[in-house]
């Protein structure tokens, strides 16, 4: 089994500002390919979010001892069920050997499914056994300045649902010119950029305008805050980086009424899988994100979006140009599976 890594610089459509300090003009992201013995090929994706702890360099890094792990598990089995077996034993493996680093094997995993699918001539949700029938998926729009972020809302009424970036002083402005402007639910998502104080402030106006779900308000690890929040608000209480991977979900018990599952968190498509099914016993109701992916990403991402409440997988049509060719989005917003084997995207040229 061979890998390799390439790195793609991905410009974004409109800048794109979040409550944490990131370029906001273009992002990294990290894809991998794997080449099996008989020369079966399976590309996946990896975004490295440095807040936690992982960039291109780290991805490129890990994804080779990733793969050397795997190489002593042999080829997948050519039936369903083994298989099936086999990307999870494989998944694993991989935690076994290195803690955290999910992106580096949110793209070794997803390059595993696309493999394992082209070999049995199945595409990704036949592979996994999940729905075709996805919800829609909403669309987001970074911190600017009000009328700006208006202005892009409009652009982007035709979407069911818009997630406003807040986490900043003119949060209530940018709240009343979007809903100026579109008329459907909007979900708020602070990336841990209030304190109790302004979130006390700004939930009664959530109320007011229409707000259908808050995501992250606080800091990570201030489960009590959020605990707080939840229990004075009519609105679920979304945790986003305080749930990256399954066993953070039984400390948020109580605590929230909903988490955001995201492949490049969790460690790919059979984590988040496994993490959505296990939030579903425990009570939660389930928002699958995403970063600012390709629709490699994508693709993968919406495989699973089936089981869960929300989709916020809008990665790729943030940015000015996607790589990769196969992903279709309907009139509905809602993404239509590729039917090929594998996850279903073929790259560009050039």
């Amino acid at each position: 089994m061979r890998v390799t890594t390439e790195v793609l610089e991905l410009p974004f459509r409109d800048p794109f500002r979040i409550a944490r300090k990131l370029p906001h003009h273009a992002a990294s992201t990290v894809i991998a390919t794997i080449e099996d013995v008989d020369e079966a090929r399976g590309i996946g994706e990896g975004f490295p979010d440095p807040y936690y702890g992982e960039t291109p360099a780290t991805v490129a890094a890990v994804v080779p001892v990733l793969v050397e792990t795997l190489a002593e598990m042999g080829q997948a089995p050519r039936d369903v069920a083994g298989a099936r077996e086999w990307l999870v034993a494989a998944s694993l493996a991989m935690d076994e050997r290195i803690s955290h680093n999910g992106a580096a094997k949110c793209a070794v995993d997803i390059a595993l499914h696309d493999l394992v699918g082209k070999r049995l001539g199945l595409a990704l949700p036949e592979l996994l056994g999940t729905p075709r029938e996805l919800p829609p998926t909403d669309f987001t729009i970074g911190i600017d300045e009000p009328e700006i972020v208006a202005q892009r809302a409009a652009r982007a009424a035709h979407f069911p649902a818009l997630k406003i970036k807040l986490g900043g002083p003119a949060d209530l402005a940018t709240l009343e010119a979007v809903r100026g402007v579109f008329g459907g639910p909007i979900r708020v998502d602070a990336n841990t950029g209030w304190t109790p104080e302004i979130a006390e402030a700004l939930l009664p106006e959530c109320v007011r305008l229409g707000v259908e779900l808050i995501e992250q308000p606080f800091r990570a690890r201030r489960l009590d805050q959020l605990r707080w929040l939840q229990e004075r608000s009519t609105l679920p209480i979304v945790a986003d980086e305080s749930a990256v991977v399954e066993a953070d979900l039984e400390g948020l018990v109580g605590v929230v009424a909903g988490v955001n599952v995201k492949l490049a968190k969790v460690g790919g498509v059979g984590p988040a899988l496994r993490m959505i099914r296990r939030a579903r016993e425990l009570g939660f109701r389930i928002f699958l994100g995403c970063m600012e992916e390709t629709s490699l990403g994508i693709a993968a991402s919406a495989a699973v979006a089936g089981l869960v409440d929300w989709a916020d997988l809008d990665g790729c049509l943030l940015l000015a140009a996607d790589p990769f060719d196969g992903l279709v989005l309907g009139p509905d917003c809602r993404w239509r599976l590729p039917e090929i084997p594998g996850v279903g995207v073929v790259r560009r040229p050039a």
